[in-house]
């Protein structure tokens, strides 16, 4: 009779407790879900620089975390836990480039891409309105060689001017969207395998910037471009030939920590190894070959 009460009293127990574990399960919901990024074309990491994430939530950016990118493009990090509540109400994710170690919680102004979630994936680009926000899909460049700031004319093949002249008088040779504050393009001829400035710019009918490597004799055109003939940087001696080089347009965060070309890079041209001074070459897009890009996914 007393191991049957003792039974009898120890169903109840069993029940409740049953029932507090089946209503603990419920309460256990994730408070943090998975943010996956599969992102190309980004350049690799400088020492004292690490990328970003954030998602924009009522307006307001959450970061979802840092990574760095090695020399071959692999980011050291791809999936991040965030706030689920947060994640599940983001309406756009943003790509930044923040100095390292980052004692500001904010988002730097150097943000080179970024997309609007649709269901659990965001298409990202430089595009986005927090980015670049241009449409480059019908951009295009032209340059010369000649050096109109020097008096001799046995220099010619040293200096590029983005400028078309195949009808006999300069005009315009860029045709690039204006871009927003904080951003600069830069000119580049590579020379002997390195990248020089022929310097930056916002207008493709004005002198850019600066002339540090331009002669004394005369001034350049209302064009961007740049006479190798002076002032040569370490490793290189002028002036030069540029038969064969490469021009190149870059896009720089303005104002500009690195003395080397930024990731984006719109315009490319090559001329030939037989190229001639005032002879018109063209530029070729370089959209998809420099713009990072990917969907981010939730």
């Amino acid at each position: 009779m007393k191991k049957q009460l003792i039974l009898l009293l120890l169903v109840p127990v069993m029940i409740f407790t049953a029932c507090t574990k089946d209503e603990n399960d419920d309460m256990n919901t994730p408070t943090s879900g998975e943010l996956k990024l599969n992102l190309t074309n980004l350049m690799a990491s400088a020492s004292d620089e690490q990328y970003e994430g954030w998602i924009i939530v009522n307006g307001t950016p959450k970061s979802t975390g840092t990574f760095t990118v090695d020399a071959s493009g692999m980011l050291s990090k791809t999936t991040f836990m965030v706030n689920a509540t947060d994640l599940s109400a983001a309406t756009d994710f943003v790509l930044s480039i923040e100095p390292s170690p980052d004692n500001d919680p904010a988002p730097s102004a150097i943000k080179i891409i970024g997309g609007s979630f649709s269901g659990s994936n965001a298409s990202v680009s430089a595009a986005h309105g927090a980015a670049l926000g241009n449409d480059f899909s019908s951009i295009s460049g032209k340059f010369i060689f000649a050096t109109p700031t020097t008096s001799t004319m046995d220099d010619e093949l040293s200096g590029i001017w983005f400028l078309d002249l195949s009808s006999g008088s300069p005009m315009t040779g860029l045709d690039l969207p204006v871009l927003p504050a904080g951003w600069k393009y830069e000119g580049w001829t590579v020379i002997n395998g390195t990248p020089v400035t022929s310097g930056t710019f916002s207008m493709v009918d004005a002198a850019d910037d600066a002339a540090p490597y331009s002669g004394s004799d005369a001034g350049g055109p209302p064009f961007p471009g740049e006479d190798y003939v002076a002032n040569a940087p370490a490793g290189q001696s002028f002036p030069t030939n540029l038969s064969g080089a490469t021009g190149v347009i870059s896009i720089e965060p303005d104002p500009d920590n690195s003395p080397d070309p930024f990731v984006f890079k719109p315009l490319v041209g090559t001329a030939p190894a037989n190229a001639q001074d005032h002879v018109t070459y063209d530029m070729m897009s370089n959209v998809a070959g420099s713009f990072p890009s990917g969907t981010v996914s939730r």
